[in-house]
């Protein structure tokens, strides 16, 4: 069964879940796929983030969560294995064989620390082995700092760096490149030795570093080490969807590239975080899920007034009737079963009649029918099907949002599924109300709210096209009607043959008035 959302975000880290508020905040569906398995794990506590500095790396995630369930959002254990794309969105596979579908991807996966090849380090990664003053320096303070060095430019900064905080920095030549003379020069300005030679191995005693062995077994001391590892984005998924990481400038890593909102050249797709940032600390990968999530609302939201603007349209609706031989089943509206049964047959308005099945399902029953729907080519196929039926049916064209029926001269006035943006819908209500005689039933159904939440359910997210019955109540005269406002549910088959509950707004208001005003009308 694959659940679809607005937005799936692969990776639970400070990115992927402020992302994750902010598009729930905005009343997004989202759901966070994690491993629970952070990149600063090894770590004990995150340092520079604003009001939560000293934190564990997994109580961050913990509090992260809470918050995104707090407004709305699932978060799945898991890990995204593949993603492809389709044609509502993505779809994205998890390593337990669950797939998600989503209209669009925030992917902050993070990357992956590939430390030098030198025994010891490995273990103590994240403690006293570490890479960014700014992240640990102050918890290595007053320490004697090994440089360990991979890549010049790196190694170069973090000596410096570290000085302000270590009465001793020495600096292992290790694998880089030869130092120039300027930088010897700039080095030895702050009192910084240089060590040639090849590191062989981290050397510790009693839980602690002691120092740095060189190849040829000279022990260089030092408490602390400062390391360069090469920065690998997280970007297998990404992979699947065409985009393969870039290397960074100064040749410390790679990573996926993308425009300051998170924007990649996929469209769809967005990320935040260290896998397009290999320099980003928890507080600016944060920074960066919370624009890539105004980014993506944004988005969606353009992508949604087009296509409201679509379902608006006349062409859109005569263009759809006329791609095939049939759109619906054929069958009529059962909430229109269930109202209309029982009552004595009169004069009926089908509103949005489509391709007649209500209207048949009357005019069956001894109703004088009318059906009115904005495409002609619906109305061409309802006569067809009236013709085979042996029932005879008023066909109108017109867009009902302006057509003004007769007043009072329907008992049974039905809309079923109506879909308008709310003040077009309600002058709407008004208006066919007043078709309405004495003694007669107004029937308006529609989609209720409630289907948001369900998961599998693939109906383009519209809320604002969708209403309860007590909204289409509010807008009638209270003095006027009898007025029953419903909720039921049905069972409903969803796109991937699993059995769903769909819930309806159902409106039945019947018109008070006189016995006189009924043989008037």
């Amino acid at each position: 069964m694959t659940q679809n959302f607005d937005v799936a975000v692969l990776g639970g880290g400070p990115a992927g879940l402020s992302g994750a508020v902010s598009l729930c905040r905005s009343r997004r569906s989202v759901v966070v796929v994690d491993a629970g398995s952070p990149r600063n794990a090894p770590s004990g506590a995150v340092h520079g983030f604003l009001s939560r500095d000293g934190i564990s790396p997994f109580e961050l995630a913990e509090i992260g969560q809470a918050e995104v369930k707090r407004y709305g959002g699932l978060v799945l254990p898991g890990t995204a294995v593949a993603a492809s794309r389709t044609d509502r969105g993505f779809e994205v596979t998890l390593d337990d064989g669950q797939t998600i579908a989503a209209r669009r991807l925030l992917v902050t996966t993070g990357l992956s620390d590939m430390l030098p090849d030198v025994p010891g380090l490995a273990e103590r990664w994240g403690r006293d082995v570490v890479h960014c003053p700014h992240c640990h320096g102050w918890e290595l303070r007053d320490r004697s700092v090994g440089v360990l060095a991979t890549h010049t430019e790196w190694a170069m900064r973090q000596a410096l760096m570290f000085q302000q905080l270590a009465p001793e920095v020495t600096f292992f030549q290790h694998t880089a490149p030869d130092l120039t003379e300027q930088q010897v020069t700039r080095l030895g300005a702050w009192g910084i030795r240089v060590v040639t030679g090849r590191v062989e191995a981290l050397e510790a005693a009693d839980d602690r570093i002691t120092g740095l062995r060189l190849d040829g077994g000279t022990v260089v001391p030092c408490s602390a080490v400062t390391v360069a590892p090469r920065l690998v984005a997280g970007s297998a998924v990404l992979a699947d969807l065409g985009l393969e990481p870039t290397a960074h400038p100064m040749g410390v890593g790679e990573s996926i590239a993308a425009d300051p909102s998170g924007k990649t050249e996929v469209p769809g797709v967005w990320v935040a975080g260290n896998v397009t940032d290999v320099m980003a600390q928890a507080m600016s990968s944060a920074a960066g899920g919370a624009a890539a999530g105004a980014a993506i609302n944004g988005d969606l939201i353009a992508e949604d007034t087009e296509l409201t603007l679509r379902v608006l349209s006349p062409d859109y609706w005569e263009e759809r009737y006329a791609s095939g031989e049939r759109v619906w089943s054929g069958d009529p509206n059962p909430r229109l079963v269930e109202a209309a049964t029982g009552l004595q047959p009169g004069t009926a308005l089908d509103v949005g009649s489509g391709e007649g099945a209500d209207s048949l399902w009357l005019a069956a029953r001894g109703w004088d029918v009318t059906g009115v729907d904005v495409s002609q080519a619906a109305l061409d196929r309802a006569a067809r099907h009236a013709a085979e039926s042996g029932v005879d049916v008023t066909w109108h064209q017109a867009d009902v949002t302006t057509w003004e029926p007769e007043p009072a001269r329907f008992d049974l006035v039905s809309v079923q599924y109506l879909q308008l943006p709310r003040p077009a819908r309600d002058t709407l209500i008004r208006r066919l109300a007043a078709a309405v005689r004495p003694g007669g039933t107004l029937l308006v159904v529609g989609h209720h709210p409630a289907d948001l939440e369900v998961p599998t359910l693939r109906r383009p997210r519209l809320p604002h096209l969708m209403f309860t019955a007590e909204d289409i109540a509010a807008v009638l005269d209270a003095a006027d009607w009898d007025v029953a406002a419903s909720a039921p549910e049905r069972p409903a088959t969803g796109p991937g043959g699993d059995r769903i509950t769909l819930t309806d707004a159902v409106l039945r208001a019947v018109r008070r008035g006189t016995e006189g005003e009924r043989k008037r009308s």
